[in-house]
């Protein structure tokens, strides 16, 4: 069975395992990226040949499981515990069979992905059977848990956090040594970014976005840009749109215009952030 998830999406997941997941990230365009949260019963696939890179992290179980596997004509009779992960590249074949109950993270992303986060080197990713990881354990929990937690994930904090997962799948499940490229911290190298970011604030601004703006990969730019201004670039969006939204509510303008404009889903989005970094309500804000 053949399955592009970046054009198929949940009807890709659906046609692999005859059922729907129960948490997607479809609806917030992460751009590259598939996530997605099932609890699935015991059952077996035939053999799937992705075209992204396909991550299976095991979670909510209560016991170790056994499962049949066979990855790139390999065939594994493992145990599953909590936490571990499976690791299969694009056009890759696998298939599966369990015998229990359990939950199970699924990360898919184009191969182009991880040419993009380490400056476009060639990196080949190596077939991972059942291991422990506990890193990439953690981020699936946490993109799992920003999922279920907020109906509007920001497109920024959730694509970075799947590049920091790339990277590190590719520095150490790859066939080859991560290059480093050297850049400069200085602030001036970003000031352009920051003047996009005030210039584009009512949009859903990306990653990738940016750091083609500072011509430096994702993961560099994250990197960087933190040691420059002291901020992740999540966290400089949301301390921008709050102090753009300060000054718009001082001149009179209406909380839900202004949320709409400084880039909020909704008044209660930017009550919770001003509330957070600036101690008050956008109500408290327009009365004062």
């Amino acid at each position: 069975m053949l399955i592009d998830f970046a054009k198929e999406g949940v009807s890709g997941y659906q046609r692999v395992f005859d059922r729907a997941p129960e948490l997607t990230s479809v609806a917030t365009g992460w751009d590259g990226i598939g996530f997605g949260y099932d609890y699935m019963p015991p059952g077996e696939t035939t053999e799937v040949i992705s075209m992204q890179h396909t991550l299976a992290i095991f979670t909510h179980t209560s016991k170790s499981q056994w499962a049949e596997r066979s990855i790139d004509g390999k065939f594994h009779r493992e145990q599953v515990a909590n936490g571990n992960m499976i690791l299969v590249p694009a056009q890759v074949g696998c298939q599966s069979r369990w015998f229990d109950w359990g939950g199970v993270i699924f990360f898919s992303f184009d191969p182009f992905k991880v040419h993009q986060a380490i400056e476009h080197s060639h990196i080949e990713l190596i077939p991972q059977f059942a291991l422990n990881d506990p890193l990439v354990h953690q981020i699936g929990l946490s993109l799992k848990l920003i999922l279920e937690r907020d109906s509007f994930v920001s497109r920024l904090y959730g694509e970075s956090l799947t590049n920091t997962l790339i990277i590190h799948l590719a520095e150490y499940y790859s066939t080859r040594r991560i290059s480093i490229q050297e850049y400069t911290t200085d602030l001036s190298r970003f000031r352009s970014v920051i003047d996009y970011i005030y210039a584009h604030l009512d949009q859903d601004l990306g990653l990738s976005e940016l750091a083609a703006i500072a011509k430096m990969s994702p993961h560099y730019f994250s990197q960087l840009f933190k040691q420059a201004t002291g901020l992740t670039p999540h966290q400089f969006v949301i301390r921008a749109r709050v102090e753009r939204a300060k000054e718009l509510l001082i001149r009179g303008m209406s909380i839900a215009e202004v949320a709409k404009q400084v880039g909020f889903v909704d008044q209660s989005h930017l009550h919770r952030h001003c509330k957070k970094l600036l101690g008050v309500t956008p109500r408290m804000i327009q009365k004062s």
